[in-house]
C-alpha cells in the first residue's frame, strides 16, 4: 500500500493545471514511458530531468546590452508599429529605458496577442536574445514579457528539457513547477551522519534544486541535489532485490550437504592451490547448498579469476550428496 503523503504523485500528469488530452500524449511521449504505460504520472514528470539551462541573469541597461546574448531588460512600452496589410514586415514595438531604445519584433503576430503582451505606456520586463540591427537594438519574439509585479514567475535560470515536436518547453516548465508543489516533505530515510558528511539535501529540496536551479551547475549530474537522488534510486533498487531475495530464500528448498569425499579427491588433483577468494566462496556456496531452503547466489570475477573451478567444487557438492551436476 501506496504511503499517503505520496499519493498526489502517482495521479496523472492530467490532474495537473493546463494538461488536456492532447498535450498528455506529448508528456507521455517526450518522457519515453513504455508503450503499455497508459498515462504518465506526476513523479514521471518529476523524473524528467533538464540537460541544461538558459541563463537569464543578465539584466544590463539598454545602453549596456551585449549583442548576441539573452538579457532581462526592464522597458517601457513606446508605440506599437503594425506593418501595411498583405505586407511580410514584422510587427514592431518600440520601447526605451532610461539610456536607449529597444524594437521588439514579430513575424506573423497577432495584433491584439501582441497588445495584451506590451500594452501601450506600461513597463514591461522583457528576456530574450538582443541583437544589433544597423543603429538599433532589437529583441525577435522575446521569451518572456511581464509586468514588475510579476517578475517572481520569470526563471532567471531556466532549465531545458528534452521535448517532441508540438511540445514547449515553458509547457514542460509550468507543468514541473505545479508537480513540485505536490512533494510533501518526507521523513529521511538515510543515516543523519551521512547525510551530514555527504552535505545532501533532503528529497523535495532535492527536485526542487534541479528544476529551479540557483546555478548552473545544479543541473550537471555532479551536483549534491542530482547525486542525492541517484543514491536514492540505486539505494531503492537495492532495498527492492533483498526484498525479493528473502522472499525466494523463504521457500523451502532441498538440503544438499555431501561428505566431502568428492571434493577432497578434486583438490587433492589440482595443480595449483585455491585463492584465499575461492575458498571463501565455496564455504559461502556449501553452507547455502546445504540449507534448507532455496539459493539465491551469483559468482562473479573477472576473466581468469577461477571461477570454473569453483562451480566444478559446488557441483562436487551435489554428487556427494546422491544429485547430478
Amino acid at each position: 500500500m501506496r504511503p499517503e503523503p505520496l499519493t498526489p504523485l502517482f495521479a496523472s500528469v492530467q490532474s495537473l493545471e493546463g494538461i488536456g488530452p492532447k498535450l498528455l500524449l506529448l508528456v507521455k511521449k517526450a518522457l519515453s514511458l513504455p508503450g503499455q504505460v497508459a498515462e504518465p504520472r506526476v513523479i514521471d514528470l518529476l523524473w524528467h530531468m533538464p540537460t541544461g539551462v538558459i541563463d537569464r541573469r543578465a539584466q544590463p541597461l539598454l545602453s549596456q546590452a551585449v549583442p548576441g546574448t539573452i538579457a532581462t531588460v526592464k522597458v517601457r512600452v513606446l508605440k506599437h508599429r503594425a506593418p501595411p496589410r498583405n505586407s511580410k514586415a514584422p510587427y514592431t514595438v518600440q520601447t526605451e529605458d532610461e539610456t536607449a531604445r529597444l524594437d521588439i519584433v514579430f513575424f506573423h503576430a497577432d495584433p491584439r496577442f501582441v497588445e495584451r503582451m506590451l500594452p501601450m505606456g506600461e513597463v514591461r520586463i522583457v528576456s530574450g536574445r538582443i541583437e544589433q540591427y544597423g543603429e538599433k537594438l532589437q529583441m525577435m519574439h522575446p521569451d518572456y514579457a511581464v509586468a514588475e509585479a510579476d517578475i517572481a514567475s520569470l526563471p532567471l535560470l531556466e532549465p531545458v528539457y528534452p521535448l517532441v515536436a508540438g511540445l514547449s518547453g515553458k509547457t514542460v516548465l509550468k507543468a514541473i513547477r505545479k508537480a513540485l508543489e505536490r512533494v510533501p516533505e518526507l521523513p529521511e530515510w538515510l543515516d543523519p551522519a551521512f547525510v551530514a558528511e555527504q552535505g545532501a539535501p533532503g528529497f523535495k529540496a532535492a527536485l526542487a534544486g534541479i528544476h529551479r536551479p540557483q546555478e548552473p551547475a545544479d543541473v550537471t549530474p555532479q551536483s549534491r541535489a542530482w547525486q542525492r537522488l541517484a543514491f536514492d534510486e540505486l539505494l531503492a533498487g537495492q532495498l527492492a532485490l533483498g526484498l525479493v531475495r528473502q522472499a525466494t530464500r523463504s521457500v523451502k528448498g532441498r538440503s544438499i550437504e555431501g561428505d566431502g569425499g568428492v571434493r577432497t579427491r578434486l583438490m587433492a588433483a589440482l595443480p595449483f592451490v585455491l585463492t584465499g577468494s575461492q575458498i571463501q566462496a565455496l564455504k559461502e556456496i556449501a553452507a547455502d547448498l546445504a540449507a534448507p531452503h532455496r539459493m539465491m547466489r551469483l559468482l562473479q570475477g573477472d576473466v581468469g579469476s577461477g571461477k570454473t573451478v569453483v562451480a566444478l567444487m559446488a557441483m562436487a557438492q551435489a554428487i556427494e550428496a546422491g544429485a547430478q551436476a
